[in-house]
C-alpha cells in the first residue's frame, strides 16, 4: 500500500498510483453493490406490481393499504429506515435477532424503491382506458387475469421510461448501505480514503464506478423515451387521418 504525507497534493500522481494499486478493493465493492442492486430491484418490482395493482382496484381497503405503504416509505428518509431495521430490531430483541447487512440493504432499498415503482405502475394502469378493464371483467376474467393479460402489456410503454429512471436511483441509493458498514463502493471508498488520506482518488473512483452502472441505463431511458414519443405521434396522426 502507498502511504503519503498529508502535505502531498490531493491530485498528486502518487495518490492515483495508490488508487490503482488497490483497485481490487474497489472492484469487490463494485460487485457487492451490483449484487445488492439486483436483489433490491427484484424486491422493488414485486412490491411495485402488487401495490400498484392494489391502488388501481375498486376495493377501498386495498387502495388504503397501498396508499399507507407509499406514503410511509416515500416520506421517510432511507437512512432512517436502515437504522430502524438494522439497529432497531436488534435493540428490541436484545440482540437475539440481527438481520445480516446484505439482507438489510436489499430489503430497505427494495421496499423504499418499491413505493415509487408502485406509483409508476398505477399511473401506467390508469393510462389504459377503463373500458378495457370493464370489458374483461364482464367476460368473466378475474381482476388478476385482467391485469396480467390485458392491462399491463398495454401499460408497459408508459411504465418503462420512469421505471428505468427509478432503477438508476436505486443503484445510487445503495450508497446509503455505508451507514451500516456494508462493503459497497461508498463504504470501501470512505474506509480506504480514511486509511490513506487519498480522498480525491477514492471518491472520484467511486463516482466513476457508479457512473459505469448508471450511464447505460440512463442512455437507454432517453432513447426509449424518444421512441415512445415518436410512436405516440404516429398513432395520433393515423387516428386523425382515419377520423378525417
Amino acid at each position: 500500500m502507498y502511504l503519503l504525507t498529508e502535505t502531498a497534493s490531493p491530485f498528486a500522481l502518487e495518490r492515483w498510483a495508490a488508487f490503482f494499486a488497490n483497485f481490487g478493493q474497489f472492484a469487490k465493492g463494485f460487485f457487492y453493490t451490483l449484487g445488492i442492486s439486483i436483489g433490491a430491484l427484484i424486491v422493488a418490482l414485486l412490491l411495485g406490481l402488487i401495490f400498484g395493482a392494489m391502488s388501481s382496484t375498486h376495493n377501498k381497503v386495498l387502495r388504503g393499504i397501498s396508499r399507507v405503504y407509499v406514503e410511509i416509505f416515500q416520506n421517510t428518509p432511507l437512512l432512517v429506515q436502515f437504522v430502524v431495521v438494522f439497529y432497531g430490531i436488534s435493540i428490541l430483541t436484545d440482540g437475539h435477532v440481527m438481520i445480516p447487512i446484505s439482507l438489510t440493504a436489499i430489503l430497505c432499498v427494495g421496499v423504499y424503491t418499491g413505493a415509487y415503482i408502485s406509483e409508476i405502475i398505477r399511473t401506467g394502469i390508469e393510462a389504459v382506458p377503463k373500458g378495457q378493464t370493464e370489458a374483461a371483467l364482464s367476460q368473466g376474467f378475474t381482476y388478476a387475469d385482467t391485469m396480467r393479460i390485458i392491462i399491463l402489456p398495454q401499460a408497459v410503454r408508459t411504465i418503462l421510461p420512469p421505471l428505468t429512471n427509478q432503477v438508476v436511483n436505486l443503484i445510487k441509493n445503495t450508497s446509503t448501505v455505508a451507514i451500516i458498514s456494508g462493503a459497497d463502493i461508498m463504504f470501501t471508498a470512505k474506509a480506504w480514503a480514511y486509511d490513506t488520506t487519498n480522498y480525491v482518488p477514492a471518491f472520484a473512483g467511486a463516482a466513476f464506478l457508479y457512473f459505469i452502472m448508471c450511464f447505460p441505463l440512463a442512455t437507454w431511458h432517453v432513447v426509449k423515451k424518444k421512441r415512445i414519443r415518436k410512436l405516440t405521434k404516429e398513432v395520433h396522426y393515423v387516428r386523425s387521418f382515419i377520423s378525417y
